[in-house]
């Protein structure tokens, strides 16, 4: 859900929710494109030259009963719900958090593929929304025609959420393979993991900042007794409640940890502005029913929060284009009251 969040993220499960939109005013967003027509699409993000995305989706006229990963020409994308794009995972298991590696010809993904054909389980009914964090989950590589080129992690437990810095040396992901859920780089080759964040709680959905120096992603932080137990109590079952999120950034050491939100609720999906001195994200902290998720854009230093998105009930996942012309993102805008959540690619105008 980086990101089926709420990146959300994890193998991410998607909200979906069938409010169309209202046809606000967003200044930022300009030429507003649809590019997919069905079922739930989402963690679009550009390849290095932005002139492709790769996302999932679970859209049932593809034939998939969970998330698969997709690639998309941008020169020519699907027009409407007949169309279809490249398949890139296996369609075994579930993915999750796909990314364009720097030679713009692999993408990266993360698969539970390995462990069963079968998609995992969904979390169990709950009267609260949680995530599954599946410890199946490993990280891939695999070219544009689906071919497995190369897996980079094999320790146990969840391993997921990963991107590739701008300069193309590193990458970020999320592991519990110390226990907690905390942010880990690699090289591009998948040599020396650092583990960069020790704090308890939920660390995941990281970005990397345009000059490769910074992180920015959303953090949980558990505190007092019950909230802390219940916390450990979910990860042992491999769940995690992501209704209390903030946004925190570091050095890709892991130094200079800094919590640029105090919002409450949930504030996930951070990508930084091409400036390097804003940072983009969803929100639900306005939302008085808590299901309200518009974008938002913050100062790196926490000022100046301003709302970008006023068009339907979810809006999240975006990321700008490296040459910084644009931004995607997923929205239930435009869905003709169905639970769809698609794909949407604006100019973008500061």
């Amino acid at each position: 859900m980086k990101k089926f969040l709420l990146g959300i993220i994890v193998a991410l499960p998607l909200f979906s929710f069938s409010q169309n939109s209202t046809n606000q005013e967003e200044p930022h967003l300009k030429n507003l494109k649809q590019l997919t027509f069905g079922g739930d699409n989402a963690e679009a993000y550009f390849s290095f030259d932005s002139k492709k995305i790769t996302f999932q989706s679970n859209n049932k006229k593809w034939g998939l009963k969970c998330d698969q990963i997709f690639m998309m020409d941008l020169k020519n994308p699907i027009k409407d719900s007949l169309g279809k794009t490249p398949l890139i995972s296996t369609g075994l298991g579930r993915t999750t958090c796909s990314y364009y590696m720097p030679d713009n010809k692999h993408i990266l993904f993360a698969s539970t593929h390995l462990a069963a054909k079968e998609c995992p389980a969904d979390p169990p009914p709950s009267k609260r929304y949680l995530w599954a964090i599946y410890p199946e989950f490993d990280i891939f590589i695999s070219d544009e025609k689906g071919n497995i080129a190369k897996q980079l992690t094999t320790e146990p437990g969840y391993d997921a959420e990963a991107t590739v810095s701008p300069k193309g040396d590193k990458i970020v992901f999320t592991s519990t393979r110390n226990g907690d859920l905390d942010l880990y780089t690699m090289n591009i080759d998948g040599s020396d993991v650092k583990q960069i964040t020790f704090g308890l709680g939920y660390d995941g959905g990281a970005f990397f900042s345009p000059d490769g120096k910074k992180l920015v992603f959303r953090a949980s932080r558990p505190t007092g007794e019950e909230e802390i137990k219940d916390y450990k109590e979910l990860l042992a079952k491999g769940l995690v409640a992501p209704t209390n999120m903030e946004i925190y950034t570091c050095n890709i050491d892991g130094s200079e940890l800094k919590k640029i939100t105090s919002l409450g609720k949930a504030n996930w999906a951070p990508f930084y502005h091409p400036s390097g001195k804003k940072i983009i994200f969803s929100s639900n902290h306005h939302s008085a029913k808590g299901y309200d998720f518009q974008l938002f854009m913050i100062n790196e230093d926490g000022s100046n929060l301003e709302r970008i998105t006023n068009n339907s009930l979810f809006n999240a996942f975006p990321m700008f284009s490296p040459d910084g012309k644009k931004l995607i993102f997923s929205s239930n805008r435009n869905n003709g009251g169905t639970r769809d959540t698609n794909l949407f690619i604006a100019e973008w105008k500061d």
